[in-house]
């Protein structure tokens, strides 16, 4: 992406400047750098510049406050990541749908001037399984499959379900105990009877979570479902499937990495990359980050990375088990994403979406990934769960001859000429070790559910895994940026004043903030517009 990422160089242009201009008199720990590290400080440190960490950087310069945000890779945006194919087009390797009641990344986008246009979605799915291959219209829900119709109840059912478990604290759902205790794999045998209906229980998990059916708990899977809306539209687990009315329905123009990229540029030399954070220092005068290179030192710090990401963190002083606890169960998913580029989407003229699923190894979904003017062709595809960990260990070419020779038997000979094979492993990428999003072991929720969000002191967390709405989405992680500013907005108002490690804050909306308070008296809120 060297012809649209922004580069270190011209983020940390002036940083020297920067430091001055931001520094703080009276900030603890200015002295106490690492050798040899320079020093900058700023009102918030913030850890991680994906969408959350840069919302809740923009959402804290737009009121003022000074920032400055540490980003471990060479890039913005986390697990947004577009890829050029040529032309000025981009392909995504990591989020890239919008769907509706996705409000606060729709707002976002729209402020920042990035425009969407509809997932291809003209002719019929393809459905491969037991080495037939059938066409079946856009509009039906469900593939043509002897289990489809106990597949259908079971949809029923577990919406029936997720409408008791709240978003805000799933684990005080009436029956969060037994939900918690019991993998998805488990109840998905206690209910459904046919191969089918267990075949498309298990392919629409690898799909949305990326995970193996045994590897996350019941209540986690109804807590993603009920949080698959937002403040006025209960969720559901259809609108998590579906691409028409669906978390895919749109895509954005140029790429999802524009709104991250947008982000950064405004917020020029206070976003730092290749600064991987080691260290928290806190005490009750504030905060020391440091990191390699450089140490920020700050009144508030938000960790906005991955729960078992922020865990690998040294924290001083430590902290509280519970909140330890949880991220050491809290792995990501296994996925590796590929897009593959045609001259032209030859399957469109044979009255085909690009959209299959299918008990093909190792790709079991894709999607029309086409430009929004037609050329190249595109089809992306996802190798899931156990199929991603165990070829993350074989070959690029053997993982290519395999997706090229699924592609061929979705959508015929063509497919086996591509111009272009593109694969990015988020397992093997060192500063996210998985995607799309992290997921709870089974008793993770219920044992340590309320550290997801709860601050340390002066640590604040975001990161779509801390969002009520939307978990795991684009969307989510906006609204936890959000949220994690709303949090130190209000510490910053009351001088900073922060309980020691492992107390707890109470959590009130001030002027310019739009909160929601919850049962556990603390408050989603977002920055008024």
């Amino acid at each position: 992406m060297a012809d649209r990422r922004i580069s270190r160089r011209a983020l940390l242009g002036g940083a020297a400047g920067g430091a001055a201009a931001t520094a703080l008199s009276g900030v603890p720990y200015a002295a106490a750098a690492p050798s040899g590290s320079r020093t900058r400080s700023a009102d918030v440190v913030i850890v991680g510049a994906g969408l959350a960490g840069l919302t809740a950087a923009d959402a804290l310069a737009r009121r003022g406050r000074s920032v400055l945000v540490l980003e471990a890779d060479d890039r913005v945006g986390g697990r947004i990541l577009g890829e050029p194919i040529g032309g000025g087009d981009f392909v995504e390797m990591g989020g890239e749908f919008i769907g509706p009641t996705q409000n606060r990344i729709a707002a976002l986008a729209n402020r920042l001037g990035v425009r969407t246009f509809p997932t291809y979605l003209r002719g019929d799915n393809v459905y491969h399984r037991l080495g037939t291959r059938r066409r079946y219209p856009k509009d039906v829900p469900l593939p043509p499959d002897s289990g489809a119709a106990e597949a259908a109840k079971a949809i029923v059912q577990l919406d029936q379900m997720a409408s008791e478990v709240p978003t805000e604290n799933p684990w005080r759902a009436p029956r969060a105990r037994e939900y918690d205790s019991k993998t998805f794999q488990t109840w998905i045998e206690e209910n459904l009877q046919t191969p089918g209906g267990r075949f498309l229980a298990t392919l629409a998990t690898r799909a949305i979570f990326s995970c193996e059916p045994r590897d996350t708990s019941l209540l986690f899977v109804l807590f993603y479902i009920a949080a698959a809306g937002n403040e006025r539209n209960e969720g559901n687990l259809e609108r998590l499937v579906a691409t028409e009315d669906g978390a895919q329905e749109r895509r954005f123009v140029g790429g999802s990495q524009r709104i991250p990229e947008k982000l950064a540029r405004q917020l020029g030399s206070r976003v730092v990359l290749g600064a991987p954070v080691n260290r928290i220092v806190q005490s009750g005068g504030g905060v020391r980050v440091e990191a390699e290179g450089l140490t920020a030192v700050g009144r508030e710090v938000i960790v906005a990375i991955p729960p078992t990401l922020s865990g690998r963190i040294d924290y001083r002083p430590k902290l509280p088990a519970d909140r330890d606890q949880l991220t050491q169960r809290y792995p990501m998913g296994s996925v590796i994403k590929v897009n593959v580029v045609y001259d032209r989407p030859f399957w469109r003229d044979r009255g085909l979406t690009g959209s299959a699923l299918g008990d093909l190894s190792p790709l079991q979904v894709t999607f029309d990934n086409t430009p929004p003017d037609g050329r190249p062709g595109v089809l992306m595809g996802f190798i899931e769960a156990s199929e991603a960990r165990r070829l993350d260990r074989r070959s690029a070419e053997e993982r290519k001859r395999g997706v090229i020779d699924n592609l061929a038997k979705y959508f015929g000979s063509q497919a086996r000429r591509p111009r272009r094979y593109i694969e990015k492993l988020w397992d093997e990428d060192a500063w996210h070790r998985g995607c799309p999003v992290g997921i709870p072991s089974t008793g993770t929720l219920l044992e340590y559910g309320p550290a997801i969000r709860r601050p340390v002191g002066r640590v604040h967390w975001a990161g779509t895994e801390t969002a009520t709405f939307w978990n795991g989405y684009m969307d989510g992680a906006v609204r936890s940026g959000e949220r994690a500013a709303g949090e130190v907005l209000r510490a910053l108002s009351r001088g900073g004043g922060a309980p020691p490690p492992g107390g707890s804050r109470g959590s009130r909306g001030g002027q310019g903030e739009i909160c929601q308070e919850n049962t556990r008296g603390d408050a989603d809120c977002r920055i008024e517009q």
